[in-house]
């Protein structure tokens, strides 16, 4: 029942795809060779240690014996010798595949070995070794001098990420049949990754410093696919997904004492159906034309033929009256954009339904109901009592929500409605907390700060958070389908590129879909990991999010995200750049058939490609949360004419994405006028259908308080003013000595013992001289006031 270029799309959304794939992304197509490298690497190593065996066969005391003796030889001075046993461990870590017979084994393997590897602490090993790569002056220097960077300069780099990312997502993912020790071995590895040992920084930090350096120009060479990858599946490990976020937020609420959360937000979204897309210019003029032809054979009056949502169950009732019918002919040329917004397939439904016998019951279908509870913010309240008040009475009282002396009964019950569906945000709560703190400093104390994952990471990223986002946006920006190659973007494709450049048609073919598929992978990498960082941030402190959500705006985030949309994203959404043969672990257990040019255009079966979709939900879910309830950068939205845009989004039928595109749109319809919501009455239904009814929420006119002109700068600096407050009070304490006591006793200040260096004495005349007795004393400065 889809409409005819785009078929329903069976999508789930999770926190990643399917294991396979996740782990078989990691991998550029020219980087195929070196999987037979690292075998080779292993086997004469481990053929020299245990003769006669393969490692299936070892018991777990010999694989334990044989994975210490590797670790030994990362020891080792000599670069190349370090490197063929990291090529080893790398083996063990993808699943030993040359004893293997199937996929399954691979991938059994590849995690019973990620397990023993960090038992027996290679992950640590391996970030000494990552350390000491980061500082590798050397490989930059040559990297910089290079007109041309390939796959030969990250070797290094890429041999440590991969083990690391495979270590990270083997172990990151549960099944049921894993063993206690598995379990426990999991936690802490977490812990590990989360809380970092000896005051150091925490891993994620490690990999945001390498994505900043590669995008200062000082590190080309760095591998940058695999830095991303890696960092949002360690991102994704210690703080959780968003099963475990919604998790959090309950927990969260019961602890604050707020009532539940009338939804579980992820349960509905999956309930969803998608509903058919608004129909474009050629399809309008074909849809025109077979109305004019019908019209021309046949003039008796039909019933009404007015669409009444985007959604498929909305069918026509076949009992309506004909009363409306007049209009509907009397309209038909002048809204031709409306009546031609009906879906073509959707009309091929309805057309059969005209004559006049009375269909079976069993055919209407209603709506049933909203799939949201509606919400009503303290806010809504104050401003409905305010325009009550003022009408009514004459004058208003403030934040007052109680007294309704003077207000005539049905105010009453608007009241009582409206306090019903009342919700306090967790924010909510903060921002009340924050204000006490602010005002009453000494009387409130110290405030209690949770040592979460997410609190380590935020402090860790605080100082540098401005240059992580911008860096992370520049990637985005390099690796959009609709970036134009220019001189000043950076290299993003320094590890696909092979050493010698294709040759033949067939190679260069295989490189196309190499080096698409790798921005493809960037693209939702980025896209997950800025998502996951929002709203953790989000749940812990609403100012960690709103700073992370700022420097993203002033990084141009808004018109980047608009301009990733501004493609035709069916063709995005449905593209097929990817060689299955090729994908990992497939290719290293079956025997490869040959590659036709035909057999690479046609790539594979699938209805659509998930990680575009993913990156596409991520990518409007984050433009959702940096334009939530900011009437400033909703204004953005507008000025940057991203409605066709977004209606085009439409086009795709799954649900969770039209949820967010229609956000978007009802954020912003009371300021595209009335022409534009006349014309558009098909997303306008949808919008009404689908997302959270805001009682008063006056989006759909512009009638609203919040329509009228105001300062946008004023907003944003406010916030702005509101977040270096706390960032200030919370994490600036050492520079912050306003309420330190002073002691004020002359004996006690000059009886303290001071810490001086250590070669004070041996030049404390000199600095007697220089800074006592050879500077002047102006005691006329002690008459000024400062």
């Amino acid at each position: 029942q889809g409409s005819v270029d785009c078929p329903n799309l069976e999508f789930e959304y999770g926190d990643a795809d399917g294991h396979g794939a996740e782990l078989a992304e990691l991998y550029s197509y020219t980087e195929e060779p070196e999987l037979s490298h690292n075998r080779r690497c292993f086997e004469e190593d481990f053929h020299t240690q245990v003769p006669d065996r393969r490692w299936l066969e070892l018991d777990r005391a010999q694989q334990k014996a044989y994975v210490m003796h590797l670790l030994d030889g990362l020891e080792v001075v000599n670069r190349d010798k370090r490197l063929r046993v990291a090529r080893a461990i790398l083996y063990l870590a993808q699943g030993v595949f040359g004893d293997c017979d199937n996929e399954g084994d691979v991938l059994h393997w590849s995690r019973h070995n990620s397990f023993l590897l960090y038992q027996l602490g290679t992950f640590s090993a391996f970030l000494e070794l990552l350390n000491m790569e980061i500082e590798n002056s050397q490989a930059c220097s040559s990297a910089l001098r290079k007109p041309a960077i390939s796959l030969a300069d990250s070797t290094e780099l890429r041999v440590l990420l991969s083990v690391m990312y495979l270590m990270v997502e083997n172990i990151r993912v549960e099944q049921e049949t894993d063993p206690a020790e598995w379990k426990t071995c999991r936690e802490t590895f977490r812990t590990e990754l989360s809380f970092p040992v000896h005051a150091e920084e925490p891993f994620a930090l490690l990999l945001f410093t390498m994505v900043t350096k590669f995008c200062s120009g000082h590190a080309p060479h760095f591998p940058m696919k695999k830095v991303l990858l890696l960092l949002w599946k360690v991102l994704l490990f210690t703080l959780g997904g968003f099963e475990a976020l919604q998790a959090m937020k309950v927990r969260r609420r019961e602890e604050l004492g707020l009532p539940p959360l009338p939804e579980d937000s992820i349960q509905v979204v999956r309930g969803m159906r998608a509903a058919s897309p608004p129909t474009y210019a050629i399809e309008l003029v074909e849809q025109q034309q077979q109305q004019q032809q019908q019209k021309r054979g046949c003039r008796s009056r039909r019933p009404l033929m007015k669409q009444d949502s985007l959604d498929i169950y909305n069918e026509r009732d076949p009992f309506k009256n004909d009363e409306g019918g007049v209009d509907e002919e009397e309209n038909d040329d002048v809204d031709s954009g409306i009546e031609g917004e009906l879906d073509l397939m959707e009309r091929d439904t309805i057309i059969p339904a005209m004559p006049a016998q009375r269909l079976p019951i069993e055919r209407v279908s209603f709506p049933k109901g909203l799939p949201w509870a509606p919400k009503v913010r303290q806010k809504d309240i104050e401003h409905f009592l305010e325009a009550s008040r003022n009408k009514f009475i004459g004058f208003t009282l403030g934040q007052d929500t109680e007294t309704l002396i003077g207000l005539p009964r049905p105010i009453h019950e608007s009241v009582k409605t409206l306090k019903q569906h009342k919700y306090v945000s967790i924010s909510d709560v903060q921002i009340k907390n924050e204000e006490e703190l602010e005002k009453c400093p000494m009387s409130l104390g110290e405030e209690e700060v949770q040592e979460t994952p997410c609190e380590v990471l935020y402090r860790a990223m605080l100082y540098n958070l401005p240059q992580y986002m911008i860096a992370l946006l520049k990637i985005l920006l390099a690796a959009a389908p609709t970036s134009k190659a220019k001189t000043d973007s950076i290299n993003i494709l320094a590890d696909v590129l092979p050493e010698e450049m294709p040759i033949t048609v067939l190679q260069s073919m295989k490189l196309g879909i190499d080096v698409n598929r790798h921005k493809e992978i960037i693209v939702k990498s980025i896209s997950a990991l800025l998502l996951l960082l929002l709203k953790h941030f989000k749940l812990n402190h609403i100012y960690q999010f709103e700073y992370v959500s700022q420097h993203l705006v002033f990084a141009n985030c808004i018109p980047l995200i608009l301009k990733f949309f501004n493609q035709n994203i069916m063709s995005y959404i449905t593209a097929k750049n990817s060689i299955s043969v090729l994908d990992y672990p497939h290719c290293t257990v079956c025997d490869l058939p040959e590659l036709t040019a035909e057999s690479l255009e046609a790539g594979d079966n699938n209805q659509f490609c998930w990680r575009n979709l993913f990156s596409c939900i991520n990518l409007l879910r984050i433009l959702n949360k940096l334009t939530k309830w900011k009437h400033s950068r909703t204004m953005m939205l507008v000025v940057f004419k991203s409605a066709p845009i977004l209606k085009r989004a439409l086009k795709v039928k799954q649900a969770m994405m039209q949820l967010y595109v229609l956000k978007l749109l009802k954020i912003q319809t009371k300021y595209l006028g009335r022409q534009w919501r006349k014309s558009n009455m098909k997303t306008m239904s949808a919008i009404y259908q689908k997302v959270r009814h805001r009682m008063n929420d006056d989006w759909a006119y512009g009638n609203d308080i919040d329509a009228r002109p105001w300062d946008f700068q004023a907003e944003e600096c406010t916030l702005r003013a509101n977040i270096e407050a706390f960032n200030s009070r919370r994490y600036d304490k050492p520079q912050d000595s306003e309420f330190a006591p002073v002691d004020n006793c002359l004996q006690s200040v000059l009886g303290q013992r001071l810490e001086l260096p250590e070669d004070f004495h041996y030049s404390y005349e000199l600095w007697l001289e220089r800074e006592v007795f050879s500077q002047p004393i102006r005691w006329e400065e002690l008459l000024h006031c400062q």
